[in-house]
């Protein structure tokens, strides 16, 4: 048989796949380029919307500090100037009011779930607001009268929770629970001492 009936006109040399052929790489060069051009174009476009859409969308969901919005602009990755620009006319109508906020803080932690002057100050903290309006929130806090009451309440609730357990191991867990919950250590011994009724004498600590 010649070489012109081994191989026909027309069918490229080469290695073959059942009855189709195989394609060589060089007939579909990479695509990276292209790629990694609509990349760098799509980036360079910046965040969508403006500054002030976005802090708006987040303060749909819940009220924020101005440092926490801040922050999360910059991530969304607007620039400086725009930020200050949007966050300034929004506390111009009142809407971001880092005092405002503070009180709500202080509110949530110390009013309903009955934490402790520490624990208050680190959400504060935590949450981005600034210093001056954090002590003005805490100075609500200032009554030793107040924080002893908050503590109690909170130990009765728990020391209820807690009736099926030896004395000892109770106490344990009522101490470290109040500690956790931003009371001072003589604070939260006296009070669980009274709320499970544990003489001083027998105080297992």
């Amino acid at each position: 048989m010649s070489s012109e009936e081994r191989e026909p006109a027309g069918v490229p040399k080469g290695p073959t796949r059942g009855r189709g052929l195989v394609v060589s790489r060089r007939d579909h060069p990479p695509r990276r380029d292209a790629d990694r051009t609509r990349f760098d174009d799509s980036a360079k476009k910046g965040p969508r919307g403006t500054a002030r859409d976005r802090a708006l969308n987040l303060l749909s969901f819940r009220d924020r500090s101005r440092r926490e919005l801040e922050r999360r602009l910059r991530q969304a990755g607007f620039e400086d100037d725009d930020v200050g620009e949007a966050l300034d006319g929004l506390a111009r109508v009142g809407l971001v009011d880092d005092a405002r906020f503070a009180r709500a803080v202080v509110e949530l932690e110390a009013g309903r779930r009955l934490s402790g002057r520490r624990v208050v100050e680190s959400r504060l903290v935590a949450k981005g607001v600034d210093r001056e309006s954090a002590r003005a929130a805490m100075a609500e806090l200032d009554d030793p009268g107040a924080e002893r009451a908050r503590a109690e309440e909170l130990a009765r609730g728990r020391a209820a929770r807690m009736a099926g357990l030896p004395s000892d191991a109770a106490y344990r867990r009522l101490v470290g629970f109040l500690a956790r919950r931003g009371y001072a250590p003589s604070l939260c011994r006296d009070v669980a001492r009274r709320a499970l009724a544990v003489d001083p004498v027998d105080d297992p600590a």
